[in-house]
């Protein structure tokens, strides 16, 4: 397969924008009620409209779906419910020929059960496959080896009456973690990677990747840690980067251009900057989790009203910048499958009815300016660029993820109030996120022409594809032009960040420097107008520059779009926003 090479190839991710497509959501073709690769196919000229460099495809390979086809069953097959492989093979050639790169889930630190490896593997303590995963006798009462738990606070360990011992599944029992420490397991990976190399794909989304190294003593955890998961003895665990080396090696490095983002939950700085800069060869890029999961209470996961503040996205964002920006490479992100919506976050509260969507559109335009404006590689979720909600269900009976059904059990069988329940899924069930995209105002939101598989958002103002995209002044637009300034200048991917202090927490204004071009960008994060002084200097020079972009609130009652958001009071300079109002402002140098 022949690629381009050299720095060329890369731009697209560091340049450019890339594009989360979930795809039991996305698009259903066969009235099925399951989006697959024909609706892929059916939407790619939308995708190139957007203008996005590469789309990122959720896991598409056969798989019993206990977890949505993150429990492989057969890397080499695509997943019936999606297609075919020659439509794979299609959607890739489809998007090359509109500029748009294929990215796929690979899926690498645990199969399905029902994977022919592990069926191989549990069916003796004597054949090649048992190696394959993780197993160990059980402690002296007969337990499990250790006490880490999995994913679902259940132990991560799981007994096998067939030949006395327990496997290690860091997530769910029907998903057995991967023995990297078994050459002719990774080999066998290796492979299976140089296959869909070879089919044309052009990057891979390493899911749970620092997870694959675990302490061989597997010890127990702390007593008197908060949870004793063991996270500490298997994320970015002692040969972590000597894997990934290899992975490189074997894999990737001998495609160039090929792009690695790299799914690293709990990393520090420095373990950002080992694992992606370019010198190293091990990823080109992590996620950058924090913005995402800002106010997450990991002591109470179901939690309503999360505890967080833009103070706390300002700290994170400028830390970033310092310690890892330059050094390393990340890609951000505000929404996505496997975390409630951003949007729904600014919202809080007021996130139904009139006052919601009187707002939403400036909410949503508040989120997207943000995040093309920071420092990093923007990650749009499917529906974020309509100024989609978190659908907020009437009944736990709605929901669809095994993790939230079961936490919605076992709260009600504990007595607490079904409202408030639901109201904590609503806050907090990523399966908010996962409601079907919407295209049009008809059936299904145009999803489907049969029973979705999850429902459709019963909530609010329902954006679509087809009316945003008649609508010069939509939430689509607005992402639109988005895109297309971060390829008009070097400042979105190059610029240096200088976070402004201001008196208003709600308020951020930021400064974005690279080859001698400067933008002022100002964002209201609040559902009411905020006012605090500003430097004089940033007035004059964002007065006498060009204003490039800009959102506010359409209800009745609002400012003109003529009407600077900067006034002088009592002879003192002052930045005035409405509510979600955001602007970016190139700056008149020299002034």
């Amino acid at each position: 397969m022949d690629r381009k090479r050299g720095e060329e190839a890369q731009a697209y991710w560091k340049e450019g924008v890339l594009y989360q497509l979930y795809p039991p959501s996305f698009k259903d073709s066969d009235g099925d009620g399951w989006g697959d690769l024909g609706g892929m196919l059916e939407k790619a000229d939308y995708l190139a409209e957007l203008g996005v460099s590469a789309v990122w495809i959720g896991p598409v390979c056969d798989s019993p779906m206990e977890d949505n086809g993150y429990d492989i069953r057969d890397y080499y097959k695509i997943h019936d419910a999606y297609g075919t492989m020659e439509q794979l093979e299609r959607l890739i050639a489809t998007l090359h020929e509109r500029d748009i790169k294929l990215v796929m889930d690979l899926v690498i630190n645990h199969t399905s059960d029902e994977h022919p490896w592990f069926e191989a593997s549990r069916a003796s303590k004597d054949n090649p496959y048992r190696e394959y995963y993780i197993w160990k006798a059980p402690a002296e009462d007969g337990g499990p080896p250790n006490n880490w738990r999995s994913f679902s606070e259940e132990s991560a360990w799981e007994f096998d009456e067939r030949t006395g011992e327990y496997y290690l599944h860091i997530f769910d029992k029907k998903q057995p973690d991967l023995n990297w420490e078994s050459e002719s397991m990774r080999r066998d990976l290796y492979k299976m990677i140089r296959f869909w190399l070879d089919k044309g794909v052009d990057g891979f989304r390493l899911d749970a990747i620092n997870m694959i190294s675990k302490d061989p003593a597997f010890p127990d955890a702390p007593e008197d840690a908060r949870h004793p998961r063991g996270q500490q003895f298997y994320k970015n665990g002692p040969r972590i980067h000597e894997l990934l080396r290899e992975l490189h090696e074997e894999t990737f490095g001998r495609y160039p251009g090929t792009l690695t983002l790299g799914e690293a939950p709990t990393v520090t700085m420095d373990e950002v900057v080992r694992y992606t800069a370019p010198e190293r060869r091990e990823m080109d890029m992590v996620l950058q989790m924090e913005l995402i999961r800002m106010g997450k209470d990991f002591g109470d996961p179901w939690k309503t009203d999360p505890d967080w503040s833009p103070a706390m996205l300002k700290e994170s964002v400028v830390r970033w910048h310092d310690e890892v920006f330059g050094r390393g490479a990340y890609a951000l992100y505000l929404s996505t499958h496997d975390h409630p919506r951003m949007i729904g976050t600014l919202l809080g509260s007021s996130g139904e009815g009139e006052e919601a969507d009187s707002l939403n559109d400036a909410a949503a335009k508040a989120v997207g300016t943000f995040l093309h404006t920071l420092p990093g590689t923007p990650l749009v979720y499917q529906g974020e660029e309509l100024g989609m909600r978190n659908a907020n269900y009437r009944s736990p009976d709605d929901y669809r993820d095994k993790g939230t059904v079961a936490a919605a059990r076992r709260r009600i069988s504990q007595g607490q109030k079904a409202e408030d329940v639901l109201a904590s899924l609503h806050a907090r069930s990523r399966d908010g996120a996962r409601s079907p995209m919407h295209w049009t105002s008809g059936k299904n939101a145009g999803f489907t022409e049969g029973e979705p598989w999850i429902p459709m958002s019963p909530s609010g103002k329902e954006a679509n594809a087809e009316d945003e995209r008649k609508d010069p002044s939509s939430v689509f637009h607005h992402y639109r032009r988005l895109i297309a300034l971060r390829k008009e200048s070097p400042v979105p991917a190059r610029g240096d960040l200088t976070m402004l202090p201001l008196e208003e927490e709600w308020v951020a204004a930021y400064v974005r420097e690279a080859e001698k071009e400067r933008w002022l960008i100002l964002i209201n994060f609040a559902d009411e107008t905020r006012e605090c002084p500003i430097d004089e200097r940033w007035k004059r020079e964002a007065e006498a520059g060009e204003k490039l972009l800009e959102s506010r609130p359409s209800h009745p009652g609002s400012a003109s779009s003529e009407e600077t958001p900067f006034r002088t009071f009592e002879g003192e300079p002052r930045l005035r926003l409405l509510p979600y109002q955001s602007v970016v402002y190139r700056l008149s140098a020299g002034v």
